[in-house]
């Protein structure tokens, strides 16, 4: 139970990570709201590794290389999933603002990536 609130209090910051990159992305550049997206999921992934590998789950025993590998590989299905339901959201609702389909998108990956995670990334 510890794991799981250590990966939620991980993903929260990386939540506001990924919000921040979206807002200042938007704000700053002409960049819309899909690109920008794909940077900002990125940047909340770098974060989240640092967080997750240090305070949720510990370093694995396969080396930060491999580890960072099977990380950005969990991440990345799982970012697909996010930026999916991310863009399915504003386009079917395009009155939706950016940071609100963000946050709904990110509640649907949450659980495959605690799942891919334990098992792929940090499995002792």
């Amino acid at each position: 139970m510890k794991r799981i609130v250590r990966f939620i209090f991980a993903g929260g910051i990386g939540f506001f990570a990924d919000a921040a990159a979206l807002w200042l992305l938007l704000d700053v550049t002409p960049l819309g709201p899909f690109v920008a997206r794909i940077l900002s999921i990125g940047f909340a992934l770098c974060v989240t590794w640092s967080i997750n590998r240090n305070l949720t789950f510990r370093p694995s025993s396969r080396g930060i290389a491999r580890e960072g590998a099977r990380y950005g590989g969990v991440g990345i299905a799982t970012s697909i999933v996010n930026y999916l339901v991310y863009s399915a959201i504003l386009l079917a609702l395009p009155a939706v603002p950016p940071l609100a389909a963000l946050f709904a998108a990110s509640l649907v990956a949450m659980t495959l990536s605690f799942l891919g995670y334990s098992r792929l990334v940090f499995d002792r």
